[in-house]
This record gives structure tokens, C-alpha cells and sequence, in this order.
């Protein structure tokens, strides 16, 4: 099988402890502070995984079209149905943008290979490739190329440039890209440990930790009933201390056995130690990693349902999301797509790939409908540009611009207002 006839990534799955110590959090898989973490452990957090999903749903569902930069007229070429319609077999145009845009974010790097037709040399699909496969790098001469491995066989395919369109997150030397679960992973790997600590505390039935307290000798190891020592897996004895712990947490740990009535014996007794979540202002640190890891993002805090709740606000941080988050990655989109999928002829007669970015604003149909209306008002908009935005056909008549009487240049206005006046005088 192809990677054109499909690319499916293994699902990496963690292992799973209960322990909340550094240690026994990095033998389940959690990452340690400052090393790159893992996407199926960082997609755990809400806040990574919605980031994650409203960034490439926004990227997903923005069409393309093509547009002469020299008349500002869109142009209709069969790239079209490519980018709009069915780019490969497998999937629609929203799914093959979505799976280039998360690999761009997770991995840094966001990737789709171009094959073209050997007898004419047209572009015949463009197939996401995710980044975990892919590894780009220069000849002597300066070149790059691409180092795509087969997901299945593990076999390289040594692809040139112009066969992948590239898109990078944060880059340090243009080649590659610097994924944003990279750049936080100090603040991801808090918010898992806040997140597994809460785990654990909700396991062991929402009690504070504590100590047994005990007059008797717990000292040496734990013995069978047959009086030999006890051992673990490993080989390792098992102390009596560590076989009362056993005993206790297996009886009155996990939410099933919360609040059950304790017996103690042998002179044991209970005694809580730790402070509660609301002492350690738990609720609080989690708020703040949700903040921080909106800001690695660039999405609003609203987006997560989280910050203030208004209208107006909400609306100003939805202008700012689309103008400094979205439109730098879509004119990178838009430049990268461009120069490879755009001959060069077609690039030197000024056509351009371009992203309509009005999909993104169509939520706010007060605000759309003003702004229309003051385009048109203007003169910059007619009846049947406004059409088109809305996906709408053109209506007769449609295509004359107006533009209001009221104002006037400065130089004319000493003469208007002369004959206004002495219009006004005749008319008395």
C-alpha cells in the first residue's frame, strides 16, 4: 500500500499509574520538566486539545480561490477543484486542511505531498503527510529536500521540493518548524501533573493522606502464614509497614470506598496530614495553566470558556484571533501554495492562491451586515460583491457601484456651497 492510497498514524498510548511522584510520573509516560511532550499525553488537557481543534477547524473550513494580483480579479483554474472540491480520494478538502493544520501545531511542521500526472505534469492530488514522517534537509549545493518514510514498510521516499508544500510553525533557521506542545512543554508538563494529582485524589475517595499510628514493633519483613518471607515481583522482601499500607489503601482507597467505616486494631490509629485543594488554592494553579496554554496558542480565553464573559469583549478578542492568529498562518499558507502549485508561468502573469478568510466572520451577522453596508455606501462594494461573499449568484444590475453626494472634495467645496446658497436665494 501507497502513502497515496492512505497515511494513518499508530495510536501511542501511555501507561497509566496512580502515582503522582516525579519518578513514578515519568515511568508512566508523563514527560519531565523541559523535554518535548508527547501529543496523546498533552491532548489530555482540555485546554491543549480545544486549542488544537478550534485552530485547525478555523484553518478547515476557509476556501480558496485564485485571483490576479495585477486586476484584483479571481481567476477559475482546475487547482480549484483540488483545493475546494476533492484534493485526494480519501479525503474532503475541511479534513485535509484540518490534518495538515494539527500536524503543524503538534509537530511543528505541516506537510502535503503533490503528485502530479507523468505525461502532463498536472497537479492530480495533494495528500496531508504528518509530520512524524517526513524530515526535511539540504544537499551541498543548498537544495532541500524531503525524506518522507513509508508508514507502513518504514521504507524512505527522497521527494524534491517542489513535490511538498511546507508549513512551519516557529522556526530558528527556515527549514523546520518549532511545534507549540515543544515551546510549552514545561507549562503542559505542570498542567499534567496538577491533572493527575487531582486523579489521585479523587482515587483515594477525596481524603487527605495520613499516617497509622502504632505502639507495636512493625519492624522486619511481612511472612506468609506458613512463616516465609513475602516477596515482590522483582524478588525484592516486602516489610510489614509496606504490607499494613497495602492492606489499608486496599480497603478504604478509590471513590467506591470513600467514607467507609474504619477498624483499626493493634493499637493503630489514623491521623490526616495534608492540606486540602482549596488551601492550596488548587482551583486557582489550574485556571492559570488554561491561560498560559491559550496564550502559546493565540486562541481567546472565551474560545475555552474561560476569562470574562461579555459580548463586547468577546467580540473584540474574536477580531483580534482572526487578525493576529489566523491571518499570519494563512498568508503563509497562501505564499507556500502560491509557488508550488501555481506553474511559473502563471506566478509571472501575477495569479495568486488565496484564502477567503470571510468564512471565519460569518458568525456575526450584525456586525457583517454594517460592514456591508458601509462598503457599499462607500463605493468600494456592489450589490453582486456582496453576493459573492455570501455565496450567492449575481442579480441583474447588480454589478453598479454608488456612492453617496454628500461629500465632496475640499477643493470643490467654496464653489458647492456658493451655488447652494444662491440656489437657496432664488428658491425664496
Amino acid at each position: 500500500m501507497s502513502i497515496a492510497q492512505g497515511i494513518r498514524v499508530l495510536a501511542r498510548v501511555p501507561t497509566r499509574r496512580k502515582a503522582v511522584t516525579a519518578e513514578s510520573m515519568i515511568a508512566a509516560g508523563y514527560p519531565p520538566m523541559g523535554t518535548d511532550t508527547n501529543e496523546s499525553l498533552a491532548r489530555k488537557l482540555s485546554a491543549v486539545d480545544r486549542c488544537i481543534e478550534i485552530l485547525s477547524d478555523s484553518m478547515g473550513k476557509l476556501p480558496s480561490f485564485i485571483m490576479d494580483s495585477r486586476t484584483r480579479e479571481r481567476v477559475d483554474l482546475p487547482l480549484l477543484q483540488l483545493l475546494n472540491v476533492r484534493p485526494n480520494a480519501a479525503m474532503s478538502p475541511f479534513v485535509a486542511k484540518k490534518v495538515v493544520e494539527t500536524s503543524r501545531l503538534v509537530t511543528g511542521n505541516g506537510y502535503e505531498w503533490i503528485l502530479r500526472s507523468p505525461r502532463t505534469g498536472r497537479i492530480t492530488e495533494i495528500i496531508p503527510v504528518p509530520g512524524e514522517l517526513v524530515e526535511p534537509w539540504r544537499d551541498q549545493s543548498g537544495r532541500v529536500w524531503y525524506t518522507v518514510t513509508h508508514p507502513w514498510t518504514g521504507e524512505p521516499m527522497r521527494l524534491p521540493q517542489e513535490d511538498i508544500c511546507h508549513y512551519k510553525a516557529a522556526s530558528r533557521d527556515g527549514l523546520k518548524g518549532v511545534g507549540v506542545l515543544r515551546r510549552a512543554s514545561e507549562v503542559i508538563a505542570s498542567s499534567l501533573a496538577a491533572q493527575q494529582y487531582e486523579r489521585a485524589y479523587y482515587e483515594n475517595g477525596g481524603q487527605p493522606s495520613g499516617v497509622l499510628r502504632t505502639e507495636s514493633d512493625l519492624g522486619g519483613y511481612a511472612e506468609d502464614p506458613e512463616g516465609k518471607p513475602l516477596t515482590r515481583s522483582d524478588g525484592s522482601w516486602i516489610t510489614r509497614k509496606d504490607q499494613l499500607r497495602s492492606e489499608w489503601e486496599k480497603v478504604h482507597a478509590g471513590p467506591n470506598n470513600s467514607h467507609r467505616v474504619a477498624i483499626l486494631d493493634f493499637g493503630l490509629d489514623y491521623k490526616p496530614l495534608s492540606v486540602s485543594n482549596q488551601d492550596a488554592q488548587f482551583i486557582e494553579s489550574r485556571e492559570v495553566s488554561v491561560r498560559d496554554i491559550a496564550r502559546y496558542f493565540g486562541v481567546p480565553l472565551y474560545k475555552l470558556q474561560e476569562g470574562k464573559q461579555a459580548y463586547g469583549s468577546n467580540e473584540q478578542n474574536a477580531i483580534e484571533y482572526v487578525v493576529g492568529t489566523l491571518h499570519p498562518n494563512v498568508s503563509q499558507y497562501e505564499e507556500e501554495r502560491t509557488w508550488k502549485l501555481l506553474t511559473r508561468s502563471q506566478v509571472d502573469a501575477g495569479l495568486e492562491v488565496r484564502i477567503n478568510m470571510m468564512a471565519e466572520l460569518r458568525g456575526d451577522t450584525s456586525a457583517r451586515g454594517q460592514w456591508y453596508k458601509d462598503m457599499m455606501q462607500e463605493g468600494p462594494f456592489s450589490v453582486n460583491d456582496v453576493r459573492a461573499l455570501e455565496d450567492m449568484p449575481d442579480v441583474p444590475g447588480g454589478d453598479e457601484r454608488r456612492a453617496s453626494l454628500n461629500y465632496v472634495p475640499l477643493r470643490d467645496w467654496p464653489e458647492l456651497s456658493r451655488i447652494r446658497a444662491e440656489t437657496g436665494r432664488r428658491e425664496s
